[in-house]
């Protein structure tokens, strides 16, 4: 999972994580976990997903944080919209009114960059991780955001002796994870059809999603 993996993704258009239409999770349940409130939103390892317009549309700032430059680009083309580049180090920053998307390692922000976040959406970071990068993911998240940070946070589990990304995350190891620092509180548990798109690709014949809203303390 060095960089050079995801590069390659990018370049070689394997991006079968990425969602051509907004989550249905965020839509159904991101009012619960924003409420009325219009605060910056933090979102970890976010490719091109459709799902930072939908938040931004709602009047979110965002900071998205995107190794791939390719994925950056995209976000902004795809949707027939122009970004000011700005680059630096460790970050490039690509930005459109309040929507930016900082292109760089997610583990080189420090908290005076997220100073400002109140809620995070993860929908593909946590289980684009393997297990030991996946605790490394957690403590920096935990390390740089502010107290009373709400997440909304997306699992897959399966079982499969297959290779991820996207790799299974179970409820349990959600709890192990940020049990220490976060209130979790489980929403959702769906169980994924064999019709179902990934479970079809990967030929799982048991797969579940389920979605939590943690909160930092």
């Amino acid at each position: 999972m060095e960089h050079e993996f995801w590069h390659q993704r990018w370049a070689n258009n394997e991006i079968g994580f990425h969602e051509g239409t907004v989550n249905q999770y965020l839509h159904d349940h991101w009012p619960e976990l924003a409420g009325t409130r219009t605060d910056t939103v933090l979102v970890p390892l976010c490719g091109k997903s459709h799902d930072m317009w939908w938040l931004h549309d709602r009047g979110h700032p965002i900071i998205g944080v995107e190794l791939s430059d390719i994925a950056c680009k995209d976000f902004f083309e795809e949707a027939g919209e122009k970004a000011q580049v700005h680059p630096g180090e460790p970050f490039t920053r690509f930005r459109h009114d309040d929507l930016q998307l900082w292109c760089g390692d997610f583990f080189q922000l420090v908290p005076d960059d997220v100073k400002h976040v109140r809620l995070v959406y993860d929908r593909a970071a946590l289980i684009a991780l393997p297990p030991e990068m996946r605790r490394r993911y957690v403590a920096h998240l935990t390390a740089i955001l502010p107290e009373g940070t709400r997440i909304l946070l997306i699992t897959l589990d399966y079982r499969a002796d297959i290779q991820g990304p996207p790799f299974n995350v179970s409820d349990d190891e959600v709890r192990e994870l940020y049990g220490q620092d976060y209130d979790i509180e489980p929403i959702l548990t769906n169980n994924l059809g064999n019709d179902h798109p990934f479970a079809k690709r990967r030929g799982l014949a048991e797969a579940t999603e389920s979605v939590f809203r943690l909160t930092r303390r």
